[in-house]
């Protein structure tokens, strides 16, 4: 039996995650196993910098997803364990290279892999995880499996990309910005949940439901922490308070207070947002500004819109333990910020 991630067990102990990480222990120990198994490689540095990450734990919110929903189907057999290592290697892939592209200074409570050994090793490795994550996917079988999860793959570094592109644009849109979080974020969550169906063969009302849970539960997500950025703790995000003012990223709570903000504000936004210069004094400032605005309450009242539909998507399906924690888990997401 494998011990839950710290960032869960801090959780209340009757949280709906914690209680899917107690049904699902032993899935997960061997999702875990299969993981640090296929982390393996001759070349040291790969399983030293992957452990690094890997073994940081995080919440393992996306392959815990995919065992739930093929359990709460009555799935048997053991595709799924190699389906939701595949998940968490696309999502590892993908923070690694991010961390080289934000420049953060912690993640998932630890030093990132890039300055510990480098841009170019992060890099590489990160396509090594990758790699490994479409190797999981072959072995499975399910050419729809492979399909859903390489599509989402392509859809991420989309979503990172008009990211890049928008940085320090304070003339993004709200339009835009979900665009962005709904390939970089929610795009995954709703694979993860989307290759259950699949892989235990069930009808394509069933997958259209799991693939909607996930989309709308994948963009709640990424709202509270655009929100948490701006006012939550370090062990509640997995990285640094204020990352995303810092690097000039243009999230919700932003980009609705640049929308009603006066003359003053707009010059502030345009300082530390447009051209880059901070003093120390200003993160504080921008959460004046933002509570101000009613940005923080609002995009947390469009969260629990998400969380909300997230938890009726999965109606359609018989009520069970599985089911109904899967629902609360919803609900949980977005009550972390309070």
């Amino acid at each position: 039996m494998v011990n839950a991630p710290a960032q869960i067990q801090d959780d209340n102990a009757l949280s709906p995650a914690q209680t899917l990480w107690d049904m699902a222990s032993d899935d997960m120990a061997s999702v875990d196993a299969l993981i640090l198994e296929r982390m393996q490689s001759p070349v040291g540095l790969i399983p030293n910098l992957g452990q690094h990450l890997v073994g940081a734990g995080g919440k393992r919110l996306r392959p815990l997803l995919t065992v739930a929903a093929s359990r709460m189907l009555g799935y048997d057999g053991t595709g799924h364990h190699k389906l939701a290592a595949a998940v968490e290697f696309i999502h590892s892939a993908t923070l690694l290279h991010d961390d080289v592209v934000d420049e953060s200074a912690l993640r998932r409570g630890k030093k990132p892999a890039n300055l510990i050994w480098g841009n170019s090793a992060s890099i590489l490795v990160g396509d090594f995880l990758f790699a490994r994550a479409f190797n999981l996917m072959v072995e499975t079988g399910s050419m729809e499996a492979l399909g859903i999860l390489s599509n989402a793959s392509s859809v991420i570094a989309e979503g990172e990309v008009q990211q890049l592109a928008a940085l320090r644009n304070v003339s993004m849109t709200e339009a835009d910005y979900m665009s962005v979080i709904k390939a970089k974020t929610a795009a995954l969550f709703a694979a993860a949940t989307e290759v259950a169906p699949v892989l235990a063969e069930r009808p394509a009302a069933e997958r259209e439901a799991l693939r909607e849970y996930g989309l709308k539960l994948g963009l709640a997500f990424q709202l509270v922490d655009d929100a948490l950025d701006y006012g939550g703790f370090e062990s509640a995000l997995g990285k640094s308070v204020g990352d995303d003012f810092r690097e000039g990223k243009m999230t919700l709570p932003v980009i609705r207070a640049v929308a009603v903000a006066d003359a003053d504000e707009t010059a502030f936004w345009r300082r530390v947002i447009v051209d880059h210069d901070q003093t120390p004094v200003d993160l504080e400032t921008a959460v004046s500004y933002l509570r101000k605005a009613g940005a923080l309450e609002s995009t947390m009242d469009l969260a629990k819109v998400f969380s909300k539909d997230a938890a009726d998507a999965l109606d359609i399906f018989p009520k069970s333990a599985w089911r109904d924690t899967l629902q609360n888990l919803a609900g949980f997401v977005v009550a972390r910020i309070s």
